[in-house]
């Protein structure tokens, strides 16, 4: 399957990216990156890798996700042929905040 980010989760992929750069160093967004990059293929060959997430269990559309790098979760779902990321979580966040931003334009 292929794996699309949509345009919220691309946004959200970017300011974490450069929040760690900012933070941290170029080589630990580096880091950051490459362990996205692995978890997008890891996704795309086992779409049912990650699992139901809770937090947004009681919505018609099942997301799914997967805890990436200790601290960022990537929420999904599947769609017919492909995976549509919909969010890059923070977990140290406030958990109805990013729920609220991750349901925002979705189609039930």
């Amino acid at each position: 399957m292929r794996v699309r980010w949509n345009k919220q989760s691309k946004e959200q992929l970017l300011r974490t990216a450069s929040y760690i750069r900012h933070e941290f160093g170029q080589e630990t967004m580096n880091d950051f990156l490459t362990e996205m990059k692995r978890t997008n293929k890891l996704l795309a060959k086992n779409p049912y890798l990650g699992s139901i997430e809770s937090l947004l269990s009681d919505l018609p559309i099942k997301y799914r996700s997967i805890v990436v790098c200790k601290i960022n979760k990537i929420v999904y779902r599947i769609v017919e042929n492909h995976i549509e990321v919909t969010a890059l979580w923070d977990t140290r966040r406030e958990p109805d905040n990013q729920i609220e931003q991750t349901i925002i334009n979705q189609p039930y």
